[in-house]
């Protein structure tokens, strides 16, 4: 049977992902937790008090900003702090609750990535809203064996982290994800109707731990396959735990 080999969140867009040992999954919403900040790059036009989707140019992301991978941060969620390391030393410290833990992340990103800022950086947040890249509240799925395709194509290592999906899929044959559109799969005691494919971007070029563009993952699955995709989108439709292990019933 398919199961859940792991799962991520990525509490702040752009930044580095977080293993989850449990994930809580509520109807309509992504998993807890997941690009519930982000780093404005400028004048977004985002109000937190009438929260939309933006565009993942409005905010520091890999596709552009590629030195963000070579960062190592976490985030507490008790605390709502995160940390920031860079060079194996911890760089900045905030609560992110707070303007004055906001303005320590604010001013170390705006000396990183000095040069390709259009603006002041700025923590954006708001309440049940999450920074994806796409209009509705999803969980992102990758199927393990596809990794793998792609991998063989690139003639080079392909670390799954590449394609920043939620759950990673071991037992499906390559590409089988793209059959389940418009299906249903049950994890555990939830259920996620799938959605779409999802278009792979040039942030998968982007080693996930060195920050390095070292690799063409768009062109290669289009040369390979001949569509640019890898993953599906999800949506919650029934709530509840999910946890690596769990079998995926379609």
């Amino acid at each position: 049977m398919p199961r859940i080999h792991s799962i991520y969140r990525y509490p702040v867009k752009g930044l580095s992902p977080e293993e989850l040992h449990v994930a809580a999954l509520t109807p309509g919403r992504t998993i807890a937790g997941d690009r519930m900040y982000a780093i404005e790059n400028g004048p977004s036009g985002f109000d937190p008090a009438e929260p939309r989707y933006f565009p993942k140019a409005r905010f520091l992301m890999l596709m552009k900003n590629e030195r963000l991978a070579a960062l190592e941060t976490r985030y507490e969620d008790v605390s709502n702090t995160l940390i920031v390391r860079w060079n194996g030393k911890d760089a900045a410290r905030g609560d992110l609750s707070t303007i004055a833990g906001r303005a320590v992340i604010e001013t170390f990103f705006a000396t990183f990535c000095a040069g390709e800022l259009r603006g002041p950086p700025k923590i954006l947040q708001a309440p049940g809203h999450s920074f994806s890249d796409v209009a509705a509240k999803v969980v992102s799925i990758i199927n393990l064996a596809s990794v793998a395709a792609v991998e063989n194509a690139a003639g080079a290592p392909v670390d799954p982290l590449r394609f920043r999906g939620n759950l990673y899929v071991e037992g499906w044959p390559a590409w089988h994800e793209f059959d389940l559109i418009g299906k249903e799969i049950s994890i555990a005691d939830t259920r996620l109707k799938v959605a779409k494919r999802i278009v792979r971007c040039a942030a998968t070029n982007v080693e996930p731990r060195t920050g390095i563009r070292d690799l063409h993952i768009p062109d290669t699955i289009m040369q390979a396959f001949g569509h640019m995709d890898c993953g599906i989108y999800a949506e919650v439709v029934r709530g509840g735990s999910i946890k690596p292990g769990d079998e995926l019933i379609v």
